[in-house]
């Protein structure tokens, strides 16, 4: 993934005074006014995943994610061990607007590998768009798009290499992030179609002097209900190193 690293900027209450109120208390609360513009993020994350409904055992995994915001894109891997014996890696790309979802088993064997179709590029930039949480400076990129909707929530749209998604962000009274939800395709089957994707934070901390989530969890509305199937962890986030 390529990196074109911009010219310096910093995040002053002028360049925000046109964002939906709910954002600008996001922003203001999130520690990041008066700090530079975060162009770069490499974070390590603890998880808890369920592969299908109605699993009961939660697999341990472990991911790291290198995000860069202009170009918006990000790479994330994964590690997951289901058992003794049986090891699972996957790894995820936003580039160029498009994205690529792929599974192995013992990193070797492909289960999954889907890339530059339209669902899963959509989805894709659904995803990076909620997980600028952890860069909330990447709130006043041009490519990101705000409508207010009340006074704590406010609908953001991402554009970019010829894909477009968005999604609702809930904030608490105080402007912390609460949840996020979107329609998002979870299968890219032709015939699918998509379904509530909900991110919601558990724990908010300041790291580097950040205010941001860093324990939060994954949920897919299915008919039959809420399906948890990810819990995540952040244990350690770095910006522009």
């Amino acid at each position: 993934m390529r990196y074109h690293p911009s010219e310096k900027k910093m995040v002053t209450k002028q360049r925000i005074t046109e964002l939906p109120n709910s954002v600008q208390k996001w922003l203001l609360n999130s520690g990041i006014i008066g700090k530079e513009v975060i162009r770069s993020v490499f974070l390590q994350q603890d998880l808890q995943i369920k592969m299908k409904p109605g699993q009961d055992v939660w697999y341990n995994a472990n991911a790291k994610q290198y995000f860069t915001i202009e170009p918006p894109a990000f790479k994330w891997t994964l590690n997951l061990r289901i058992n003794s014996f049986i090891s699972l890696a996957g790894r995820d790309i936003l580039e160029n607007g498009k994205g690529a979802m792929s599974i192995k088993l013992f990193s070797i064997i492909p289960l999954v590998d889907v890339k530059d179709n339209s669902k899963i590029n959509q989805a894709t930039l659904q995803r990076y768009l909620a997980e600028i949480v952890w860069f909330p400076s990447a709130a006043i990129n041009p490519n990101i798009k705000w409508e207010p909707i009340d006074g704590n929530s406010a609908k953001a749209t991402m554009s970019y290499g010829g894909t477009m998604g968005s999604g609702t962000f809930y904030f608490s009274k105080n402007g912390d992030f609460v949840k996020f939800g979107a329609l998002r395709y979870k299968d890219v089957k032709e015939n699918s179609e998509p379904i509530l994707w909900t991110v919601t934070a558990i724990k908010t901390e300041e790291r580097n002097g950040i205010r941001i989530p860093v324990e939060l969890k994954a949920d897919w509305k299915l008919e039959n209900g809420n399906w948890t199937w990810l819990k995540l962890k952040i244990k350690e986030i770095n910006y522009d190193t």
